[in-house]
């Protein structure tokens, strides 16, 4: 056991390092987070599975607070309205279950962020799409090698690396960062 345990965190420092090559984008990635939340705009985040989860962890730092007390910010996670969830997936499909939130939610400004393992989960993908559409800003927290959503949206945040545990670990710690970052701006550097 305690060589499993070793191998877990020697592939943990290895999905770290392939993350820290994302740093400039992160920091590109929280600078819209900022001039969109700046504007008056939302951040809608969405995902299947874990990354749903990773989904309402992210809104809930951005609504409640990260590391500082300050004003709300507004955010939503498209995976927690069950009854959405299953009325859409009910009357027209599970892959509609993200797109139609964005349709009735989005606008022009917002930020859609996207998360999946794979890169390749057809319901986030075609939220993506119709967030564009609408003329939302569009990122992709994925893993893999970004699959078909890396080519969806304008930030690509893609953990290079295929084991689905230590992708979602990579995710968690990008979304600390994004938090630390856009709080820091909004309510140090700027003083809102």
């Amino acid at each position: 056991m305690e060589k499993k345990v070793a191998t877990h965190f020697n592939n943990h420092i290895e999905a770290l390092d392939a993350a820290r090559q994302l740093s400039s984008t992160i920091v590109s990635c929280a600078e819209l987070l900022v001039e969109s939340l700046s504007a008056g705009n939302k951040v809608m985040v969405f995902g299947n599975g874990g990354s749903a989860a990773d989904a309402q962890h992210f809104a809930a730092e951005i609504v409640g607070r990260f590391l500082l007390d300050r004003r709300a910010l507004p955010a939503m996670a498209l995976s927690t309205d069950t009854s959405i969830l299953t009325a859409v997936a009910n009357d027209f499909g599970y892959d509609q279950v993200f797109k139609r939130q964005i349709e009735a939610f989005g606008n022009p400004g917002d930020v859609a962020i996207g998360i999946s393992t794979s890169g390749n989960s057809h319901n986030v993908a075609i939220a993506l799409e119709e967030a564009r559409q609408i003329g939302c800003k569009t990122v992709g927290l994925l893993g893999c090698d970004g699959g078909a959503i890396s080519s969806l949206v304008d930030i690509d945040l893609t953990v290079a690396i295929g084991a689905t545990p230590h992708i979602q670990e990579m995710h968690i710690t990008i979304i600390h960062l994004l938090c630390d970052l856009v709080e820091q701006e909004l309510f140090i550097e700027n003083g809102q």
